[in-house]
C-alpha cells in the first residue's frame, strides 16, 4: 500500500481514510512550445521506500534519471502516457494534458483504488479522484510520477533535437525561451510545434507576409 506518512489523505475526505492502492499522477510539458505533453501514474510501495523524491524541478537532471530508474524498479506499478501535437492542437492543452492523465491511470498493471492528481483539475476516471495544489512536494506518488513525466519528455526532446538541431531542443526543452523563440523566427516551425500556441501562429504568419 502506498505511504500516508507524508500527507493527511484523510484531509480528503472519509472514503480515502480506506486502505487501498492509491495512485499519484502528474504531467510535464504545458508549458512547451513544441511536442506532446507527457503524463505518468505511480503506485508505490511501502516496503520498498524511495529515499529522495521530490518536485522534479527541484532535481538536477542527473538526480531525476538516477530516482527515475530507482522508481521503475521498486513501485508496485508504473504508467507513462501523452497526449500529440496533434491533440493539443485539437482539443487545447488543459483537456490534452487531462487526456494524458487519464491514459496514464488506464495503463497501470494494478487497479488504483484511488487516484491523486498534483494541481487543482481532475482527468475523468471510473475511481475516485482528488486534486492536490503543490502536490508533487506533498505526496511522494505524485513526486514519483512527475519524475517519471519530466524525464520522459525529457528524453523526446533530446530525441527531437537530434532530428531538428538547429532549433535546440536538447537545451531549451521546447520552453519559449529567447534562444528558441529566435530560432522559431528565423526557421519557421517543424512539424512538432504547437500551432494553436501563440508563438508558434505568429511565426507562421510572419513567414506566410510578402517580403
Amino acid at each position: 500500500m502506498p505511504s500516508r506518512k507524508s500527507f493527511n489523505f484523510e484531509q480528503l475526505g472519509l472514503d480515502w481514510a480506506r486502505p487501498g492502492l492509491i495512485a499519484g499522477v502528474d504531467e510535464a510539458g504545458r508549458g512547451p512550445l513544441a511536442g506532446p505533453v507527457m503524463a505518468a501514474a505511480v503506485i508505490l510501495d511501502d516496503h520498498r521506500p524511495i529515499a529522495g523524491l521530490k518536485d522534479s524541478k527541484q532535481l538536477s537532471a542527473r538526480r531525476r534519471e538516477a530516482l527515475a530508474d530507482e522508481i521503475r524498479a521498486l513501485a508496485l506499478c508504473v504508467s507513462v502516457a501523452s497526449a500529440s501535437v496533434e491533440e493539443i492542437d485539437q482539443l487545447n492543452i488543459l483537456q490534452a494534458t487531462m487526456l494524458a492523465m487519464r491514459r496514464a491511470v488506464l495503463g497501470l498493471r494494478l487497479l488504483p483504488h484511488r487516484v491523486v492528481v498534483d494541481g487543482n483539475r481532475l482527468p475523468v476516471l471510473d475511481c475516485p479522484v482528488a486534486a492536490v495544489v503543490k502536490g508533487d512536494s506533498k505526496i511522494k506518488a505524485i513526486s514519483a510520477a512527475s519524475i517519471l513525466a519530466k524525464t520522459a519528455r525529457d528524453q523526446w526532446c533530446q530525441g527531437l533535437h537530434e532530428r531538428f538541431p538547429d532549433y535546440g531542443f536538447d537545451g531549451h526543452k521546447g520552453y519559449p525561451t529567447p534562444a528558441h523563440l529566435a530560432a522559431l523566427a528565423r526557421l519557421g516551425p517543424c512539424a512538432e510545434h504547437r500551432r494553436s500556441f501563440a508563438p508558434v501562429r505568429e511565426a507562421l504568419l510572419t513567414r506566410a507576409l510578402p517580403p
